[in-house]
This record gives C-alpha cells, sequence and structure tokens, in this order.
C-alpha cells in the first residue's frame, strides 16, 4: 500500500469534515443545529440564514470535494486514473456527513461535497447533473427533489462517459443511493405534499399539512 496515499485518505476525511454551515450560522450568531431542520447544509443555511450565506456554504462544501480528488493525488504521487482519487472522494463525501470536527454527529447530507468530487474527476457528467439539478429545483421549487433528480442524471452522464462498468461509474451509483437515502425522509414528505418549498413563509404551526412549518431539529433536509 502506498503509505502517503493512505495518509492522504484521512487528509480527504478531515477536508471533508471542515464544519462550513455551522461556522457560517455561528457567525450569524445562529447555531444550525437547534433550528429548522438541524442539518448542516446549504439548505438550511439559506431557510434560516439567507441565499448569500447558502450559497457560501454551498461553493465551500463542493470544494471540500474538489480538493481531495484534484490536489491529494498530486500530492501523494498517485495516478488520477488509479482508484485512490475515487477514495480520496469517499472519504471527503464521509466526512461532510459524519465531521470528526462534531465527533462523528451528522453534518450535511453530503449532495454538495459530492458533486465537488465528481467536478474534479467528470466534470462534464458533473455540468449535465448540476443543470439537471438547477432547472429541476427552480421549476419545483424543492431543492430535495433538484438533488434527486441530479443524482439520477449524474449517474446516466458518467454511463455515457465511461460507456462500461467502470470503478468510477459503480461509485457513482453508489453515492446516488446514498443521495436518495439521505433523502428518505424528504421522500416521504414529497409523496404526501408536506416538503417545504424554496421562499414559502415559515408557519408557527408544527404541524402545518402545507409543509410551511418549520421542521423540527434531527429530521431531513437537503444537504
Amino acid at each position: 500500500m502506498n503509505f502517503l496515499a493512505a495518509v492522504c485518505v484521512l487528509a480527504a476525511y478531515v477536508i471533508g469534515s471542515f464544519p462550513t454551515a455551522l461556522l457560517v450560522g455561528k457567525a450569524n450568531g445562529i447555531d444550525l443545529r437547534t433550528v429548522g431542520s438541524g442539518n448542516l447544509g446549504a439548505t438550511n443555511v439559506l431557510r434560516n440564514i439567507g441565499w448569500k450565506a447558502g450559497l457560501t456554504v454551498y461553493v465551500v462544501d463542493m470544494l471540500k470535494g474538489v480538493l481531495p480528488v484534484v490536489a491529494l493525488p498530486r500530492l501523494s504521487g498517485v495516478e488520477q486514473t488509479s482508484p485512490w482519487p475515487i477514495v480520496f472522494g469517499i472519504a471527503a463525501i464521509i466526512g461532510h456527513v459524519r465531521p470528526i470536527f462534531l465527533l462523528g454527529k451528522s453534518g450535511g447530507k453530503g449532495v454538495a461535497t459530492a458533486s465537488g468530487v465528481f467536478l474534479g474527476m467528470a466534470p462534464v457528467a458533473a455540468g449535465i447533473a448540476f443543470v439537471a439539478f438547477v432547472i429541476t429545483t427552480a421549476i419545483s421549487k424543492f431543492v430535495s427533489l433538484g438533488s434527486l433528480v441530479g443524482a439520477v442524471a449524474l449517474v446516466g452522464a458518467m454511463w455515457v462517459h465511461e460507456r462500461a462498468v467502470t470503478p468510477l461509474l459503480i461509485v457513482t451509483a453508489c453515492v446516488a443511493a446514498f443521495v436518495f437515502f439521505t433523502h428518505r425522509d424528504n421522500i416521504k414528505r414529497l409523496r404526501s405534499g408536506t416538503e417545504r418549498k424554496i421562499g414559502r413563509t415559515k408557519s408557527t404551526t408544527p404541524n402545518d399539512a402545507t409543509g410551511s412549518a418549520i421542521p423540527a431539529p434531527g429530521s431531513s433536509e437537503t444537504r
């Protein structure tokens, strides 16, 4: 085993663990773990602080995925075509979802960091998935639905890109499945018609059937 590459796996996990949303929330006087969904992702930031903060968190979390797959292969001396960059990317996603700085407690849902990983490894496929995400979110006003459609689009685009069942395609399918798993509560709310849309006024009624109520801390929220 390449010892330096193994060390870089740990480094990728630490990079992915950087608590962007938590720090942005603290800078705005909010502990995002106690408001909205309680999720440390860009969507919870967007809903509770604003679009500028939400965009900042998304970009930084995305860079947490780009950096390990672009920079760490060079530092460790491994080939970009070897399995190591994929391993670095997976470690970064795990770090975002279960950050070491929060002692393994839930962070974000991994969508932003995963998009960064694939942007660094397969930019065309990642671009197609991002367009699918933006269009779906813009039309439906559901970030969660946009994330799910983007995950499916990524698998399709990667299949066309790879033209065979490769390790990267398999990992892409696994990451897409993971996105669906982390959004299982969102899927339930989408099916029941209670998922909140972007820009919907928050209700003070906890059980608002329209989905406009603020989700209880610990419930599922995109990214």
